[in-house]
Formats: C-alpha cells, structure tokens, sequence
C-alpha cells in the first residue's frame, strides 16, 4: 500500500513537472514570437527614421536653391544697381530679405538635423584657443547689436587652457544661445562667458536679461520642435530646432547642455565639454 501511495505520488509530480514544462515551452514560443515582432517594428522604425531624414534632406536642398536666389536678388535691389529705391521700396526689400534669411536659417537647420540622423555629421577636431572663438563671434554679431537695447558682452577667459575640440560646432552652438537671447531680451545685457568647470572641461555660459522661461518648461526645451509659449515667441518665426541640435552637437563633443531660467529674470543657456574631445587626441603643437 505504501509503494501504492509513493507511485502515485511520483506519478503526480512528474506529470506536474510535464505541465510546467509544456507552459515554459510556451512561453519561450511567446518570447521569441514576441522578439522576432520587436525586430520587425524596430526595423520598420528605423526604415521610417531613414525616410523622414532623405526626404528632410531632400527638401532642405531643394528649398537652399530659391532662398540663395531670393537673397542675391535683393541685395542687389538694396544696393540699386538697377536705380535708386524710394525709403517705402527700401523698406519692402528688407522685410523680403529677412524673410528670407529667416527661411534660409530654419533650413539649414532642418538640414542639420537630417546629417545627424543619418550619421553624417562628422567631428573635425583641433587646437585652439577661446579668445579666438570669442573674437570671432563677437565680430559676427556686432552689426546685430550696434545701437540696440541690449548690450552684448563677452567676458575675456582667464587662465583658460587650450581646448581640442570641433571648434566650428561649439561655435553654433554658441551662435544659438547669443541668438535666442538677442531675439528674447529686449533691453539688457547679453553675456558670454567661459570658465572651469572641473579638471577637465570647460563651461560655456550665455547669460541675459530677457523674460525667462517658467521651470516646468526647462526640460522640454532642448527636444526637437520645442519653443517657448509666450507672446513674444509669436512674434518671432523659427522651427523649434535650434535647442535641439545644441544638444546633439554638444554630445557629438562629449558634452551636454542645461538651462537656468527664472521669468522676468533671465536665462542661462549653458554647454560643458571636455578639454579634448577624446582620450586618444595627438599632442598639442
């Protein structure tokens, strides 16, 4: 009788054990059903990334060809090559130019986009230092804020090393922050700024006087189509991607951006990279 109970006992647990193998076996069929529809959503994802970046580069190089064209034409109306313009016809030809420029810039920056999506964004870089990147800026937006309202200011770095990194991308980053703070301060001061942030990066900093931007907006600023909800921003035309491709070039050069901003206060848009790009970089010369 004990053998009895014992058999059926074994009986019990081995077709308890057949039962749980068979639900692992199904299982796992599921799993792999389950991954095999992941690879091909995950796929499909990345066919309709690669679309939407050769149709964003496409457009972007279509659109490039009229815009140069737009603005050649009306430098030449300014400079009336073709005889003199009358202040109202002056006045026309500007707003078509800036117009144009503004398109010009929401393209470039759509084309931009589509480089970095599609992996062609390359990282050239090399040695330099800061002061020749603030000369340069400066000079680029002294035409801008010339008999302005807003003073823009460029604080000389100090006991700041030279950095080995993709100049040209830190400038535009640079270039974005000093443009969105001239478009959004409308008297004050902006400032720019660099200094150590630890014993191997650097901090720039681009400081103004304008509204502000309240805190729960702080971290949808840098996603791609984001602007500030304001009166002023609706006054003001661009294509939300500005913030966004400062993100992805300041990780394309090991480093990451933030904001602090408070409204009626001010921004700080900042960007920290290393001093050199990489671990492997050749000597200074």
């Amino acid at each position: 009788m004990a053998d009895t109970d014992i058999q059926a006992q074994l009986d019990a647990a081995l077709a308890e054990n057949q039962a749980l193998r068979a639900e692992l076996d199904e299982t796992n069929q599921g799993v792999l059903a389950l991954y095999a529809e992941l690879d091909i959503q995950a796929e499909e994802l990345r066919q309709a990334s690669d679309l939407k970046s050769r149709f964003l580069s496409y457009m972007s190089h279509e659109f490039r060809t009229p815009l140069g064209s737009i603005l050649s034409i009306t430098s030449l109306l300014g400079d009336e090559l073709d005889g003199p313009l009358s202040p109202e016809q002056h006045k026309q030809v500007g707003f078509v130019r800036t117009s144009a420029s503004e398109l010009s810039d929401m393209v470039d920056d759509l084309l931009d986009l589509a480089k970095i999506e599609a992996g062609r964004i390359t990282i050239s870089p090399a040695w330099f230092d800061m002061l020749d990147l603030f000369s340069a800026l400066r000079g680029m937006f002294r035409p801008i804020v010339e008999g302005g309202t807003v003073d823009l200011i460029f604080e000389e770095p100090v006991n700041m090393p030279r950095l080995y990194t993709d100049d040209k991308k830190l400038a535009q980053v640079l270039r974005n922050f000093i443009s969105n703070s001239l478009k959004f301060t409308q008297r004050g001061e902006v400032r720019v700024s660099a200094r150590l942030e630890n014993d191997n990066a650097v901090r720039f900093a681009v400081s103004d006087t304008g509204i502000g931007i309240p805190a729960e907006m702080h971290g949808a600023l840098f996603e791609d189509f984001s602007q500030v909800d304001s009166p002023l921003q609706k006054r003001l035309r661009g294509t939300g991607l500005g913030l966004s491709l400062c993100k992805r070039f300041a990780e394309l050069l090991g480093g990451q951006v933030g904001v602090e901003s408070e409204p009626g206060v001010g921004s700080t848009f900042y960007v920290i990279i290393p001093f050199a790009i990489d671990q492997d970089t050749p000597d200074e010369k």
